[in-house]
């Protein structure tokens, strides 16, 4: 019996967290699955339609728009975050004067709230009376009467992977800085004595001895930046018309209009994506691996 205790006591300790996480993530899903294929405005009694949710949001024009808003946004700000993460990184670990207040400066966006950078950007960008654009005028690179739509159908998409990229940096930075810290000295004073210069040992030693930071950071990448919503809901909302959405977006307006069916589809595309895309890495980075 007492085997027995012993055999199931860590079991016991592990209980709280399966059935917290059980109820609170798993169930939902399940639940967020059911609700897609029902008409449900969020009160009513649920009636069941099977797959009519996905096949109106197939003929969405504004669902492809959010689709390839996300892919966009997703591709190039893990691209962005990653190069500019992993340059300032390397930087600030040669240990050149004034490092360590340059890590301080990329790593303090993070410890701003996203509802506050939001809102800093959206004046900024503001069209007639932004702060960019009234700097631009007075450097004479814009004339009286010119705007810039920073925010509107064109560039929209561009200035939201700019505050995002802005706000998520630092946190590459750190994270490749740590990874930098790991490696072996030794690498590099083996690649000096062959005479590798600066450019040779980053692309020699530091890069591959960070393949799995780099790894860690592109599945970080493809789930945060797939539900992104607070930066796009308050400085876009979506718009103009249509031409920034997001999927989250989407699925927020959806449900505010009493659309809970159609927004858990919504929500459940954004599930398998992220899956598909991850799963997708995970293989890929194996693969390679194995070479």
């Amino acid at each position: 019996m007492n085997q027995l205790a012993r055999g199931i006591r860590p079991y016991l300790y592990i209980l709280p967290v399966v059935l917290i996480s059980g109820v609170l993530i798993y169930y939902f899903i399940g639940f967020t699955v059911y609700a897609s294929l029902t008409d449900w405005n969020g009160l009513k009694r649920m009636d069941f339609v099977g797959l009519d949710n996905y096949r109106e949001l197939m003929r969405d024009p504004v669902f492809w728009t959010a689709l390839k808003n996300n892919l966009v946004f997703m591709v190039v700000v893990i691209a962005v975050q990653a190069v500019l993460g992993l340059l300032v990184a390397v930087i600030c670990a040669d240990r050149l004067p004034g490092s360590n207040f340059f890590k301080a400066v990329f790593f303090l966006p993070i410890s701003m709230a996203p509802s506050i950078v939001a809102t800093v950007f959206k004046y900024m960008l503001e069209a007639n009376y932004g702060t960019l654009n009234e700097s631009l005028r007075a450097l004479g690179l814009l004339g009286k009467g010119e705007v810039i739509e920073w925010l509107g159908a064109d560039l929209g998409v561009w200035s939201l992977v700019a505050i995002n990229v802005f706000q998520w940096m630092g946190f590459s930075m750190m994270i490749y800085f740590a990874g930098i810290m790991s490696i072996p000295h030794e690498l590099y004073e083996a690649a000096m004595i062959d005479g590798a210069g600066w450019w040779r040992r980053l692309f020699s030693v530091t890069i591959p001895s960070l393949s799995g930071v780099t790894k860690t950071l592109i599945v970080l990448g493809i789930v945060g930046n797939l539900k992104t919503f607070d930066i796009v809901w308050l400085t876009t909302q979506g718009g103009p018309g249509n031409a920034t959405h997001f999927l989250t977006t989407m699925l927020y307006q959806e449900r505010s209009s009493r659309e809970a069916g159609y927004a858990s589809a919504i929500g459940t595309v954004l599930l398998v994506l992220a899956f598909v895309l991850t799963l997708a890495q995970t293989a890929w980075s194996a693969r390679k691996e194995r070479r």
